[in-house]
């Protein structure tokens, strides 16, 4: 049973920072493409960042380049987002997602952890 476990949401004021993990069991780790969306209410869903399994090489969305680093621990089977610079419209509940193509898709999400950005 494959199980993403989020943490270190929060409230945090306006230019602070949030470190949230994503702990996962129950799949071979290293070679999942990891990935954090968010979503806010009344809002789609928006892809954040994503660290790739072969080279972790990283993708952000245009929103948090340069304030949000993703980055992962395979020993720890852990993904990080550590979110610098905060602003109101961070706000949002933040999903990790594990996913994996070999002859089908396997894709898998957390419950998500809520960050609210006081301004």
């Amino acid at each position: 049973q494959v199980q993403l476990v989020e943490s270190g949401g929060g409230l945090v004021q306006s230019g602070g920072s949030l470190r949230l993990s994503c702990t996962a069991s129950g799949l071979t780790f290293s070679r999942y493409t990891m990935s954090w969306y968010r979503q806010a209410p009344g809002k789609e869903r928006e892809l954040v960042a994503t660290i790739t399994s072969a080279d972790y090489s990283t993708t952000y969305a245009d929103s948090v380049k340069g304030r949000f680093t993703i980055s992962r621990d395979n020993a720890k089977n852990t993904v990080y987002l550590q979110m610098n610079s905060l602003k109101p419209e961070d706000t949002a509940v933040y999903l990790c997602n594990a996913d994996r193509f070999t002859f089908r898709q396997y894709t898998y999400w957390g419950q998500g952890t809520q960050v609210t950005v006081s301004s």
